[in-house]
């Protein structure tokens, strides 16, 4: 017990401690004033290798490269790992959940450090075939976050099914390392294609993504003991996400990226208290799975059309919740707050008001998708056990 509350001291403090002195020392600016003069100019010597790139324009190819990018999105790994919780991976779905948090805090942390732009439209004919993608345009562009997460969830899922599962063979071990980097560089080519990365933001996703996912295979089991049989898990893990939110440089301009880790921050925290409370129940090892007979494929149905529903209606409570009690707290506390999304009421102060003012958008976003997480693995698993689900 002592040697976990000295270990968790240490990388709260470690944060704190880095905070105080990036903030002191001004590291964010001298760090992009290195690197964004470097990045910017690979960017526009570049383009001639985009465009050459371009030149095959083939609407299959629009087709193909518009859907690998939704296959690896965000939106998509959201929508998926819940589904993977309820077929009975809970130590897979779990590990993955962790891996995209980290993936996209650190990726979103440097792409607003550096603040290199994406490649200049025109040019290069730039492809948004979905809001989602829309939304990653006005992200800055190094590194490619679409590469980088495909890296890193496409390598661990590749080591977790050659040692979870009784595939073996060193003829399965190539196929499986050739087929993840085939979908690596078809995932690459396609953020070139569409006009949305530079060659210097795949290659920088790429190896960003490999150092990432080194790290992850060197310490998931770590993480994974901590998260189901640790002490103070859920004490610690929210004090880790709440010093994460501040913990975030500060773009050169506002961009979504720091909105996206926010989520993932809360999605993250939700899914480690609720499995910490819940794993003997629901999410230990030996609970049935999909194409068992104990789970068969209208059971996991019937949990899709209860789960989605719940899950969905937990995030607009808990959004609702959180608009109005973040306020409230705020107030009673006497810090000065505004909102540019959520509260059209707090989005008129003045200009010198807003600059000294909490923005309750960030608390609000948290909560919605910490409730979210937290309904998958707590709330949803729960009414499939009284339902016999």
């Amino acid at each position: 017990m002592e040697g976990s509350a000295v270990w968790q001291g240490a990388v709260l403090g470690g944060i704190l401690l880095w905070l105080f002195s990036s903030s002191y020392l001004n590291l964010t600016l001298k760090l992009r004033s290195f690197l964004q003069p470097f990045v910017i100019h690979y960017v526009q010597t570049g383009t001639p290798i985009l465009l050459k790139i371009q030149s095959y324009r083939v609407g299959f190819l629009d087709a193909l490269f518009s859907v690998l990018s939704c296959v690896v999105s965000v939106p998509f790994y959201t929508a998926f790992l819940p589904l993977l919780f309820w077929s009975g991976h809970g130590q897979l779905a779990r590990q993955m959940t962790l891996l995209m948090a980290f993936c996209d805090y650190i990726g979103n942390c440097i792409k607003d450090v550096v603040s290199a732009p994406r490649p200049a439209s025109p040019p290069v004919r730039r492809v948004t075939a979905t809001k989602d993608e829309e939304e990653n345009a006005l992200e800055y562009g190094l590194p490619s976050s679409h590469t980088l997460n495909t890296v890193c969830l496409s390598g661990y899922l590749l080591h977790y099914v050659l040692t979870h599962t009784q595939i073996q063979g060193a003829y399965i071990n190539y196929f499986g390392v050739s087929l993840a980097c085939l979908f690596v560089a078809l995932v690459g080519l396609g953020r070139i294609y569409l006009g949305m990365h530079s060659l210097i933001d795949v290659v920088a996703g790429l190896f960003i993504g490999l150092g990432i996912l080194g790290l992850w295979l060197t310490v998931y089991e770590c993480i994974d003991n901590f998260v189901v049989s640790g002490q103070n898990v859920t004490t610690f893990w929210a004090a880790l996400s709440f010093l994460l939110l501040f913990a975030y440089p500060t773009p050169e301009l506002p961009t979504p990226s720091f909105e996206f880790h926010t989520a993932f921050d809360g999605v993250a925290l939700g899914i480690v208290s609720g499995v910490q409370q819940t794993y003997h129940q629901f999410h230990h090892d030996n609970v049935p799975r999909l194409f068992s007979s104990e789970m068969t494929i209208p059971v996991f149905m019937g949990r899709m059309l209860v789960g989605i529903p719940t899950i969905l209606i937990v995030k607009f409570c808990s959004k609702t919740l959180a608009k109005w009690t973040i306020p409230v707290v705020a107030n009673t506390l006497g810090i000065p707050i505004k909102s540019t999304t959520y509260i059209p009421t707090l989005n008129g102060a003045k200009t010198g008001e807003k600059s000294k003012a909490f923005d309750v958008d960030t608390g609000i976003r948290f909560l919605q998708y910490a409730g979210l997480a937290w309904s998958v693995v707590d709330l949803v698993p729960s009414i499939f056990s009284y339902v016999s689900l």
